[in-house]
């Protein structure tokens, strides 16, 4: 409020002097002696100096009524009770210096007591009406009838933020899967048991919503979609904290996406660890552009790097996001570079403008069926593309060096996923004679990169379908973009020189289940509304992705959500052939596709893992 001193002064004013003549009145049970009526006059203004005096260091005036809290009646009492101990304390003086008799102290002690009631009731009054009496008069008609689920603290954070936002949502009960008191009130609103079902309460209580706090498991919030469709209930999400400071939402109400319907438990990070070899540190993000890219210098620049250098081959991708990060930190230094990984010269004046001391690279070619058509290019950008960084990364001396691989590079079937594998044996090689830190991090499909299945997905439901699925059994692993980028920091903070770190990437998902939900979360019926089509398995595609070599199963956890493979010693791991090869795979980026695939088939198939690679020689 532009003017609100000058309403809420008079106010105060007129409380105080209440107060302390309501003090006389009690004491002398409403026949106040005139010898005191005389007290109370003379020291009237005395006792205003000191109220105004203690509320303008405990900031009463500065303290919203709307907003009133057990904070603000705690300074409340501690203002009330250091202008009654002045107050004494002045009376005291009195009758020593001037044998005057002073404020009584049962009047001192009533004036305490009547002052911290009647601001008290003031508070929770304006709260009253802002919070319940307004909205029932005034709003109610246009208010949406909602249920919450959850009955915990983070279900009546929502309460109060639609509370004191005059949201468009009237909450009329909670439901909590546990509820150990029935017919319990929270905060004035009745919680019931989620047993009672979602269609009952619906009818009893005339709700058309449901909001669902960010917190809820991935499955609770699968099975909830679920019965609340049945039950014609609306769901919504209410984002976390976490994704709010992010940026990656806003303070609101969203509709629930397959990424609700995927995620898991948030991970307990080691930021401690991560900000240690972050903080104040000169960092490159080779594939800048890219989705992974991108979401790794949003949260690099939230650790205050000394200067983020951000480098990719496309020029509308890396002015895209060299425009977005400085409204994610603005007094971090960035610098933009339009460069290819595969262009050594490029890359020297990088690495020798700017002494990079930690490199992520997760600039590659990812699209498995594009990339079986074009062998020589994944292999100049996987391949070579790393091998050039990482060798300038190891002359500059870096510190860590981050490589982002995939679970395609195990036992690979395509292209894409053998110039992977060959990328992390190269980086195990080099790490042997490094005092360069080289480590691969490797895990499956991140929801909503460019070009992955969700946007294509979203983009077939749009057009009206058929949505397209290869085959009714093909399975991936899933995990949301800042999970990934998350667990990724997290590995370069634990991995040693030469480890290869799997994320672990829960339970796979059928890619067919994967379609129904997104066409359920659309609001449409399958295979009423839209139907969906199975094309058959691409060239390099596998029914089912794997995370581990066989000979790996026997890893450590490093992590909670971080496990490391044991090291292999293989003939394309070994400096001599592992040259050698690189040599071979040079002279075929001048030949057919034929040759190029032949060649990276035969590469890897010396692998002494002790079991066949899928890559199959061209026919």
């Amino acid at each position: 409020m532009k003017h609100r001193l000058a309403v809420i002064l008079p106010v105060y004013f007129v409380l105080y002097v209440l107060c302390y003549y309501g003090a006389y009145l009690l004491r002398f049970d409403f026949n106040v002696p005139e010898h005191y009526l005389q007290i109370f006059r003379q020291s009237l203004p005395v006792v205003l100096i000191l109220k105004l005096g203690t509320s303008l260091v405990t900031n009463e005036w500065r303290r919203t009524l709307r907003y009133a809290t057990l904070t603000d009646i705690l300074h409340l009492i501690v203002g009330a009770t250091a202008m009654s101990v002045l107050l004494y304390a002045s009376s005291l003086l009195m009758f020593v210096m001037f044998d005057t008799r002073g404020v009584p102290r049962g009047v001192v002690a009533i004036d305490w007591a009547l002052t911290i009631l009647a601001f008290s009731l003031l508070r929770a009054s304006y709260r009253l009406y802002n919070e319940s009496l307004r909205p029932l008069f005034f709003t109610c008609a246009e208010k949406r009838r909602t249920l919450i689920y959850g009955a915990n603290q983070e279900g009546i954070g929502i309460l109060r933020a639609l509370q004191a936002t005059q949201s468009e949502f009237r909450v009329v009960g909670f439901v909590d899967k546990i509820c150990k008191i029935r017919n319990s009130l929270v905060a004035g609103v009745p919680v019931h048991p989620l047993g009672t079902g979602w269609a009952n309460l619906s009818r009893r209580f005339k709700a058309q919503h449901v909001l669902i706090p960010g917190t809820v498991s991935a499955s609770a919030v699968r099975e909830i979609l679920q019965n609340c469709s049945k039950a014609g209930l609306k769901t919504h999400i209410i984002p976390t904290v976490h994704e709010i400071v992010d940026g990656r939402y806003k303070v609101t109400v969203r509709d629930v996406t397959i990424s609700d319907l995927l995620r898991r438990e948030p991970a307990q990070l080691d930021m401690q660890a991560i900000r240690n070899y972050i903080c104040n540190r000169r960092i490159l993000v080779t594939g800048a552009a890219g989705s992974i890219g991108a979401e790794l210098c949003r949260q690099l620049l939230a650790l205050e790097p000394e200067i983020l250098l951000l480098a990719d081959q496309s020029e509308t991708g890396i002015f895209t996001i060299s425009n977005e990060l400085p409204f994610v930190r603005s007094n971090i230094p960035i610098r933009s570079m339009v460069a290819d990984v595969t262009h050594k010269p490029s890359m020297e004046r990088i690495f020798g403008d700017h002494a990079p001391q930690l490199v992520f690279h997760a600039a590659a070619y990812k699209h498995v069926p594009l990339m079986e058509q074009n062998p020589q290019e994944a292999i100049r950008n996987n391949v070579f593309g790393t091998r050039t960084v990482a060798d300038l990364a190891e002359q500059a001396g870096v510190e860590r060096f981050v490589l982002i691989s995939t679970d395609k590079a195990v036992r690979p079937s395509s292209v894409m996923g053998a110039t992977k594998l060959i990328a992390e044996r190269y980086l195990q090689a080099l790490s042997a004679a490094s005092n360069t830190r080289f480590m691969t991090v490797r895990f499956g499909n991140v929801l909503n990169s460019a070009g992955s299945v969700v946007p294509t997905f979203r983009r077939q439901i749009e057009a009206g379908g058929p949505l397209t699925v290869t085959h009714a059994e093909m399975q991936r692993y899933f995990m949301t973009i800042p999970e990934a980028v998350q667990l990724v920091l997290q590995s370069g903070a634990v991995g040693s020189s030469g480890d290869v770190l799997i994320l672990d990437m829960g339970e796979p998902v059928k890619i067919v289940d994967l379609a129904k939900d997104m066409i359920f979360l659309s609001g449409l019926r399958y295979p009423d509304d839209i139907d969906i089509v199975f094309t058959g398995i691409r060239p390099g595609e596998k029914l089912f992705e794997e995370l581990f070599y066989k000979s790996e199963q026997d890893v450590k956890r490093v992590h909670e959500k971080i496990f490391c493979a044991p090291r292999q010693s293989t003939p394309i791991g070994q400096p001599v052939t592992l040259q050698g090869d690189l040599a071979r795979l040079t002279a075929v980026l001048q030949r057919t596709d034929v040759e190029a695939r032949n060649l990276l088939c035969e590469i890897i198939q010396k692998s002494d893992l002790g079991e066949r690679q899928s890559l199959k020689p061209a026919a």
